[in-house]
C-alpha cells in the first residue's frame, strides 16, 4: 500500500506541475497567450497524469482485495516483480494511449479561432478551434474515456468482494479495521472520478450547460485531488497520521 501510496503522490505532484502554474498564470497576471507546441505538450502531460493515478487507483483496489480477500497468499501474489511489473503498468498504458492524440491534433487544420474555452489545454477543446473534420479525434476521445471508465468498473467489483468478505468476518474489531483501510481509498477515488467523470461526459455531451460550469468542473479535477489525497491519507491511516504528529510534536 505504501509503495502504491508513494506513486501516487508522485502522479499527484506531477499533475498539479502540469496544470497549475498555468491557471494561476491566467488568474493573478492575466496571461492568457500560450504557443501551440506548449498546448500541445500540457494537453500530453495533463491526459497522461491523469491516467496514471487512474491506474494507481486501481492497483490501489487490486492491493486491498488480495489483502482483504486472499491475505494468506498478500506476499506470494504481491510480490518485488509483480509491484515492478504494476509500476510499469501504471506509466506505459496511459502514455501509449494518449501518444495518438498529438498526431491527431497536429493533422487539423487550424483557421482563426485561437481561444480556448478553458484555462489549461486539453484534447476536445484543442480539437473544437478545428475548421477541420473531428470525428477521429472525437471517437478517440470516447475510446480513451471508455478505458477510464472500465478501470472504475474494475474498482467497482473488487469493492464489491472486498464488501462481501468484510462482513463475512467474525471479528468485528477486524471488520472495522478493514473498512477503516478502504474508508480513504473510496474516498480518494470519489474526489477523482465524481469530477472528472462530470468533466469528461459535460464536455462531449452537455451541449446546454453554461461554459463556466465546464470550466469549473474542469478546473476541479486536476486541482482538488491532488491537493485532497494527502489529507484524505494523512487523516485516516494510521502510521502516517502518528509519524507526522510525532516530527510536529518535536516541533
Amino acid at each position: 500500500m505504501f509503495y502504491f501510496l508513494a506513486i501516487l503522490s508522485t502522479v499527484d505532484l506531477a499533475l498539479s506541475t502540469a496544470s497549475v502554474p498555468r491557471i494561476l498564470g491566467i488568474l493573478w497576471f492575466d496571461s492568457h497567450e500560450i504557443t501551440f507546441g506548449g498546448c500541445v505538450a500540457q494537453m500530453f502531460l495533463i491526459h497522461t497524469f491523469t491516467g496514471m493515478e487512474a491506474e494507481v487507483l486501481m492497483a490501489m483496489a487490486f492491493d486491498r482485495y488480495v489483502a482483504i480477500c486472499a491475505p494468506l497468499q498478500y506476499t506470494t501474489i504481491l510480490t518485488s516483480r509483480m509491484l515492478v511489473g504494476i509500476g510499469f503498468w501504471i506509466v506505459i498504458r496511459p502514455v501509449m494511449c494518449i501518444l495518438p492524440m498529438i498526431y491527431l491534433i497536429y493533422r487539423l487544420p487550424f483557421c482563426h479561432a485561437r481561444t480556448l474555452a478553458h484555462s489549461y489545454c486539453e484534447h476536445m477543446g484543442i480539437a473544437k478551434l478545428s475548421c477541420g473534420n473531428i470525428h477521429i479525434n472525437a471517437i478517440y476521445g470516447l475510446f480513451v474515456v471508455s478505458l477510464f471508465l472500465l478501470n472504475l468498473v474494475l474498482i467497482a467489483t473488487s469493492y464489491v468482494h472486498i464488501l462481501r468478505a468484510v462482513f463475512h468476518l467474525p471479528s468485528q474489531d477486524a471488520r472495522g479495521k478493514a473498512l477503516s483501510t478502504c474508508g480513504s481509498h473510496i474516498a480518494v477515488l470519489c474526489v477523482f472520478y465524481i469530477p472528472s467523470v462530470f468533466s469528461f461526459l459535460t464536455h462531449r455531451f452537455g451541449h446546454s450547460i453554461p461554459h463556466y460550469i465546464h470550466i469549473l468542473i474542469a478546473n476541479l479535477y486536476v486541482v482538488i485531488p491532488p491537493s485532497l489525497n494527502p489529507i484524505i491519507y494523512g487523516v485516516r491511516t494510521k502510521q502516517i497520521r502518528d509519524r507526522v504528529l510525532g516530527v510536529l510534536n518535536k516541533v
